[in-house]
């Protein structure tokens, strides 16, 4: 006994066994990577696929199996046919060395996140900066306009996104 899925291939309604859903998801994201931004052709190659199963289906409560999926796969061709993949930018030299940013701290501030910023971006305890900073403050090492600058000048840290709207990718 197989399980079913009811989806939704190019605006037709199908059920689908769920070995052939797998299968077809792989084939139709496979085809995504190599298209460029254009959601019409992904939808075009969709709505073909979804013809070819209407041709083969003798009923609407047939179901669309691991080898109909296969040979129309097989007639509208492998993805490669559709170019080379682009999903992947391309990366410099050295991608292990991520671009560093010095912002002012959200979470781990005492007046406007300037020490626990730099603490962040040279990768040491906020609280060791902040006592540097009070000790350059009382003996003349810096001054508070540097400070204020700092304050100014540095963007706040980005908040962290979170899509609640997005699918989990198997």
């Amino acid at each position: 006994m197989k399980e079913t899925i009811h989806v939704n291939i190019g605006s037709w309604a199908f059920t689908i066994d769920e070995d052939a859903y797998h299968v077809l998801r792989d084939y139709f994201e496979d085809i995504r990577r190599r298209l460029p931004e254009d959601d019409e052709t992904l939808a075009d190659i969709e709505a073909r696929m979804a013809e070819i199963f209407q041709e083969r289906l003798s009923s609407p409560m047939r179901v669309i199996s691991l080898e109909m999926v296969r040979a129309a796969m097989t007639q509208m061709g492998a993805p490669s046919d559709f170019g080379e993949r682009i999903d992947e930018p391309i990366r410099p030299a050295e991608p292990d060395s991520p671009i560093r940013k010095l912002y002012r701290s959200r979470s781990n501030r005492s007046i406007a996140g300037v020490c626990g910023g730099l603490g962040a971006f040279f990768g040491i305890d906020a609280t060791m900066v902040r006592l540097l900073t009070l000790l350059f403050f009382l003996f003349g090492g810096l001054s508070l306009w540097a400070y204020i600058i700092l304050w100014i000048v540095l963007p706040e840290e980005p908040v962290a996104e979170i899509n609640i709207n997005k699918t989990k990718k198997h």
